[in-house]
């Protein structure tokens, strides 16, 4: 307990898959009502959004905090993991976009982590 109220500590899981001949790794640190997400090949974080839900829309609310605007990954990949957790999601997504199967396998990856081990999300 601190200041009054329940607090829990910052826990990390790692995961990597080769998708489409690629290594992929996936970073989760379990924050205090959410989590952030890296995933990339090389240790570059170049871009974060952060995505949240909110009593106005069905939609969580979503954001490019730093990276190039065009690149609409880590923005719609943060929005559709708080629907599916109902939490604060921050996503790094630093994959190339040259293949949408891969960003599609590389979502389906996180999804079956998220089944496999929600507590670490």
């Amino acid at each position: 307990m601190q200041n009054g109220a329940e607090f829990e500590g910052i826990s990390v899981h790692n995961f990597s898959e080769k998708i489409l001949e690629q290594v992929v790794h996936f970073h989760v640190m379990k924050l205090s009502g959410g989590f952030f997400l890296w995933v990339g090949s090389a240790p570059v974080l170049s871009n974060l959004a952060v995505s949240m839900s909110s009593k106005y829309d069905s939609m969580p609310l979503s954001t490019l905090v730093m990276g190039d605007p065009s690149n609409t990954a880590p923005n719609s990949l943060a929005q559709r993991l708080a629907k599916k957790t109902k939490k604060q999601v921050f996503v790094s997504y630093s994959l190339p976009m040259t293949d949408s199967s891969l960003s599609l396998l590389v979502e389906n990856r996180i999804k079956k982590e998220l089944e496999l081990h929600p507590e670490h999300f």
